[in-house]
């Protein structure tokens, strides 16, 4: 990376996996980057030792709980302090020349809204952003002219072999996905798995969270939904394939035949570098793919009676208006309750599919319109766990 001036850097959910990554390559690169704001959601002590650690601007923990701790121990610093959605849209606005998107759940849509107002460039690790606002979300993009870089593996794999001047040329797009920890299992050996077995991925290193969807293939699906906002395809013309090795982290297919792919080992540090580095790159310290070690690659057609969750996620995309809101709402509320065990495994997707059978919402036009859907969706899937699984 040849720039000479330093890029102002804010990370919003400075310590989660994305942003621990984020801060990771930062600090191995203290000449080309300046943090200007760190948040983090309840986890003051961290987040006040890495404001020091980068001399942030601006420090932000959402949960007020935790602003009188985050106080104590910048007290005597220059950092300033802030706290809630407030104080997150704070740190989304400030002077920065990127905005790392990494806020688990609902949380990130005001914020990550706000950052693309500015017309900062946004490395987008933020799901529910697309997923629950992706219509608004990518509008908003256009009307400011801020470039979005996604920085989920699969369309950041995308978008590096994307032809965008050609995009006609474009046949599909193929979302690889490694099938979880549960690849080769049928429906009925799943009921009784437990949440430690279904967090453990076989290739990455994840939140709970995000682990649970990959589990159930429905990370795989909000994948989809996103990828449709990201690029200029239609719903038709996305692919997935399941290819456990996560070597091939996407592809793209052209009419003449040629397939495009990205390939890497499986290390989030690497699209993180190519977001935070572009249009040029950086290096990662991450380890160099040998295809000669590897020495195959499987690849296989998901099984949806298995992972009904895929599916699901690919009939909310069909159906539109609201119905990606209602899934990510409800999908949020069936893993917490799994992981609290209060259901099943399999029951996440029968939890999903009867809420989104009872949505009769339109599409959102504004982002309050999109919370209320959401609120909404949580209390139904609530209601549904509570009268029909417990």
């Amino acid at each position: 990376m040849s720039t000479v001036k330093p890029r102002r850097i804010t990370v919003l959910g400075a310590t989660g996996s994305i942003g621990m990554s984020t801060l990771d390559l930062v600090r191995r690169n203290p000449d080309k980057f300046i943090i200007s704001a760190l948040t983090a959601n309840s986890n003051a002590q961290a987040l006040a030792k890495l404001a020091i650690e980068f001399n942030a601007e601006l420090a932000v923990v959402a949960d007020p709980k935790q602003y009188r701790l985050l106080k104590e121990l910048l007290a005597g610093t220059a950092i300033q302090i802030a706290v809630g959605e407030e104080g997150l849209i704070q740190a989304a606005t400030l002077n920065a020349d990127f905005v790392m998107s990494a806020i688990v759940g609902a949380a990130g849509l005001r914020p990550t809204l706000s950052a693309i107002r500015c017309g900062t460039t946004i490395g987008l690790a933020n799901k529910e952003s697309l997923v629950c606002a992706g219509d608004i979300m990518m509008q908003e993009a256009i009307t400011h002219k801020t470039k979005i870089m996604p920085v989920d593996s699969e369309h950041n794999a995308i978008f590096q072999v994307f032809d965008n001047a050609e995009n006609n040329s474009v046949e599909k797009i193929i979302l690889t996905a490694s099938g979880g920890p549960f690849l080769g299992r049928d429906q009925k050996s799943l009921k009784n798995v437990t949440p430690s077995e279904a967090i453990k991925h076989p290739n990455w290193e994840m939140g709970q969270k995000i682990s649970i969807d990959s589990a159930t293939m429905m990370n795989k699906g909000l994948e989809v939904i996103e990828a449709f906002h990201l690029f200029p395809v239609s719903t038709k013309q996305i692919e997935v394939l399941v290819h456990p090795q996560s070597v091939i982290h996407s592809m793209v297919q052209y009419v003449d035949g040629s397939v495009l792919a990205q390939l890497g080992s499986p290390d989030m540090r690497t699209p993180i570098a190519y977001s935070l580095a572009w249009p040029e790159r950086m290096h990662a310290p991450v380890d160099r793919l040998s295809l000669a070690e590897i020495g195959q690659l499987s690849f296989f057609t998901p099984d949806l009676e298995a992972f009904p969750c895929l599916r699901l996620a690919t009939e909310a995309l069909h159906a539109g208006g609201s119905a990606s809101i209602v899934l990510n709402a409800a999908n949020e509320i069936a893993v917490e309750a799994f992981l609290n065990k209060k259901i099943s495994f399999t029951d996440i997707s029968s939890v999903v599919q009867e809420v989104l059978g009872k949505n009769d919402m339109k599409a959102p036009h504004s982002l309050s319109m999109v919370f209320e859907i959401d609120e909404n969706a949580r209390r139904n899937a609530e209601n549904t766990i509570l009268n029909s699984f417990l």
